[in-house]
């Protein structure tokens, strides 16, 4: 990866999600994870990497496509998520980062509810 990728940690997003933030979680898991694990909250958009990767810009709905927006991109372990969020800051979104270990880590160091596999 470059320089322009930004990760946040698990308790970085644990802290948004209580604080009520205005963000947005970009999942880009395929659509078989999320029956193993999920965040349960108004702010996530399930958006499947491959989807991604076929439609390219055409894959995000409009409300995604404003360049300032936040957005976490969020996947298993990290590796999807950090690529996804890469390619969106060269593709002109200006505050896009990755959920650094993914929905894992924060299962494993926040809130085991969601779900691990």
């Amino acid at each position: 990866m470059n320089n322009l990728l930004r990760e946040i940690s698990a308790s970085d997003i644990d802290e948004k999600l209580r604080g009520n933030t205005d963000f947005v979680i970009l999942d880009v898991r395929e659509n078989w994870e999320l029956n193993y694990a999920h965040f349960t909250d108004k702010r996530v958009h399930h958006l499947p990497m491959s989807i991604i990767s076929q439609d390219l810009l055409e894959a995000f709905p409009a409300e995604l496509r404003t360049a300032a927006t936040e957005i976490v991109v969020i996947c298993h372990h990290g590796v999807r998520s950090a690529s996804v969020a890469n390619w969106m800051m060269q593709n002109g979104w200006t505050n896009v980062s990755s959920l650094a270990g993914g929905i894992d880590a924060f299962a494993v160091e926040i809130d085991p509810s969601v779900g691990s596999y």
